[in-house]
């Protein structure tokens, strides 16, 4: 799961290619008459079984690389779709898919979602390269309908508008400060409505993605889905076990987003978990000659702020010429602290930053905003906010942001800029063209078969317990991971990922209680 940003440091942060236009134009009508059509596998709801029936067509992956270039043994191919599934015979929309074909004794197909919102998924088919699934799955990548290789694709701001966007700090909460980022905030929504269209902006949200994900199951004739998801890729999988309990083969979920939770909630949970791999990090920096956070793990905020602060008057030179601002500075932190992996890369980007040199953090956040070498960014911020707008009701009531805004900076001292008065904007979605599609529930999904679901202790994107509480409401089979990371399935952790494999292939349960570290 992205970071959600709290109010007052919400980021409209979003993405385009220049020059977009006709972006508002879907695929075209229903699937063709003289389109080839097969047979139809499983459940086909009603008047909807040209999309169940027709043929997928694999072929290169040349002409879907959105996202950076992808392994030269998959098959890449579209699946057409309904825009609005109640008007089947409306616009379309094509949705991307790739696969690596299983090695061995073919199961079926294992359908892999990385979750985001708006991240591309073609290039999970490689995930399970390693494991015994790779010879048991043809793996199948997609990515959900707006985001990455799939048209139409959401857009909303230029490279030269994300840039300037991202060199905004933000961070003015007076009651100027306030109105001036909510005019931002609401110009950002108008230029989504205006670039991609309110008629496709209404469906791009999980209720449709799910159906999407069905009619996938059908064409590559799949009796039932197997589905393993991460972040994000939870909430998918939750509402498609809701909306077709029957069609569940098996399904493994990571990294759990918890569909009770409202929207600030979630976000100051999300805070608090950052705030936890903060701390970690800060500890085993500690451990390290010369670290740029001190010896002492207690004075670690304080210093990191007297590291980013100055940015907001003044960017840290790089040999880019945007130089580092103070957004990009929290957002490079913030990527690092997704896995201690990236933890070395952190740690010479604040000892950068001591210097006065901002390349490393800079390239950090390059990468978590999906901007390439030549200035181009991919849809995920873009797609993120179209589809989190959509998929949760907007926060209008200025008391409940500015309390949020409050909690957020209480949970995460780290990122507190220091000038919080109370009073905070509204985001994007506060002012979103279209309506949102559902609401925070628990999920209801009678005759589910077994799923499982894992969740990591010291998750800072998607925290523990709601993994434990989805895994409550899907009467699922919890492993729980004990780290500081965000997903941790076939990320070479033997005791997490045997069981899965074993689940996933046999649908052996994995052992109760189960707890790996």
């Amino acid at each position: 799961m992205r970071m959600v940003t709290a109010a007052a440091l919400v980021a409209t942060a979003a993405m385009a290619v220049a020059g977009c236009s006709g972006a508002g134009e879907t695929g075209g009508q229903a699937v063709p008459s003289d389109a080839p059509t097969a047979t139809a596998t499983g459940p086909v709801p009603a008047g909807l079984d040209a999309f169940y029936a027709q043929t997928v067509a694999w072929g290169s992956c040349a002409d879907f690389e959105t996202d950076g270039p992808l392994a030269s043994a998959l098959e890449c191919a579209r699946v057409t779709v309904p825009v609005d599934y109640d008007d089947p015979d409306g616009a379309t929309a094509q949705i991307a898919i790739s696969r690596s074909p299983a090695t061995g004794d073919r199961i079926g197909s294992l359908l892999v979602n990385p979750g985001g919102p708006g991240a591309s998924g073609l290039s999970m088919a490689n995930v399970a390269d390693m494991t015994d699934l790779a010879e048991r799955f043809d793996v199948v990548g997609f990515d959900p309908r707006g985001v990455g290789a799939s048209t139409p694709q959401v857009r909303c701001l230029t490279n030269a508008e994300f840039d300037a966007d991202r060199a905004d700090p933000k961070v003015d909460m007076s009651p100027e400060g306030v109105a001036r980022v909510e005019s931002v905030n609401a110009a950002y929504a108008a230029k989504c409505a205006e670039r991609t269209g309110a008629d496709f902006l209404a469906h791009v949200g999980t209720h449709e993605v799910v159906r999407d994900m069905d009619v996938i199951r059908s064409v590559l004739g799949d009796e039932q889905l197997t589905f393993l998801g991460f972040s994000y890729g939870t909430r998918i999988g939750a509402e498609y076990a809701e909306t077709f309990p029957g069609n569940v083969r098996a399904m493994v979920l990571d990294g759990a987003v918890d569909p009770e939770q409202d929207p600030v909630e979630e976000t100051v949970l999300q805070a608090a978990g950052f705030q936890q791999a903060f701390d970690d990090f800060a500890a085993n920096c500690a451990t390290v000659d010369r670290c740029p956070l001190g010896s002492d793990p207690t004075q670690a905020v304080a210093r990191f702020r007297a590291l980013v602060d100055p940015l907001v008057e003044r960017p840290a030179e790089t040999t880019d010429p945007r130089g580092l601002g103070y957004q990009d500075a929290i957002t490079g932190v913030q990527q690092a602290l997704y896995s201690p992996q990236l933890w070395g890369a952190l740690r010479s980007g604040l000892t950068a930053l001591a210097d006065g040199k901002g390349d490393s953090l800079l390239m950090l956040a390059d990468q978590y905003q999906g901007r390439d070498d030549d200035g181009a960014y991919s849809n995920i911020n873009d797609a993120f906010n179209a589809i989190r707008c959509v998929d949760d009701p907007p926060v209008t009531d200025r008391a409940v942001v500015d309390a949020g805004d409050t909690a957020y900076r209480k949970a995460a001292p780290f990122l507190d800029d220091g000038r919080g008065t109370g009073a905070a904007p509204l985001d994007a979605c506060a002012f979103w063209p279209v309506p949102s599609s559902a609401n925070p529930h628990a999920v209801d999904a009678p005759g589910l078969a077994p799923v499982v679901v894992v969740s990591t202790t010291q998750d800072p994107a998607t925290p523990y317990q709601a993994g434990v509480d989805l895994a409550k409401q899907l009467g699922a089979s919890l492993i729980t991971y004990r780290g500081t990371q965000h997903t941790v399935v076939l990320n070479g952790e033997a005791c997490v990922d045997d069981p899965v494999v074993a689940y996933l292939t046999d649908l052996a349960i994995p052992a109760p209680d189960l707890t790996c570290s």
